[in-house]
């Protein structure tokens, strides 16, 4: 984080309950993601379903899918929120990777494991030109 003086300890542990709560929040959604994704799969497992020929198994397999890529995401989430920690134990917290420049608070209370500045997430990084 920036220097904040008298204040760094206060924003670290405002931070860190942030990143806390958020991270509570991802690991709830990820267990009901589970328990709904083994649920379809334990529904298939009764019916013999043939997804080509069920007028039912498009959506279910469907519904599978969905719900396996918002788990998939959740994890991600939880992994993002790691490396957020870690850039807070390191004092990096709240610096944008590209720029180098502060990401503004209102962000970080939005999206704790925020990783660039509103400017840099608007325009991505873009490879060097060749030389």
């Amino acid at each position: 984080m920036t220097d904040a003086g008298d204040d760094q300890p206060s924003v670290v542990a405002t931070a860190r309950a942030r990143l806390a709560a958020d991270r509570a929040d991802t690991l709830a959604r990820a267990a009901a993601l589970k328990r709904d994704f083994d649920g379809i799969v334990a529904a298939n497992a009764l019916v013999a379903v043939d997804d080509e020929h069920d007028p039912e198994g498009g959506s279910t397999a469907f519904e599978r899918a969905h719900v396996a890529t918002l788990l998939a995401q959740a994890r991600e989430h939880l992994e993002e929120l790691a490396r957020a920690l870690e850039r807070l134990e390191q004092g990096l917290y709240g610096l944008c990777e590209n720029c180098g420049g502060a990401i503004p608070p209102e962000r970080l209370e939005i999206r704790p494991a925020a990783t660039t500045c509103v400017r840099c997430a608007s325009y991505p990084r873009r490879p060097p030109r060749p030389a």
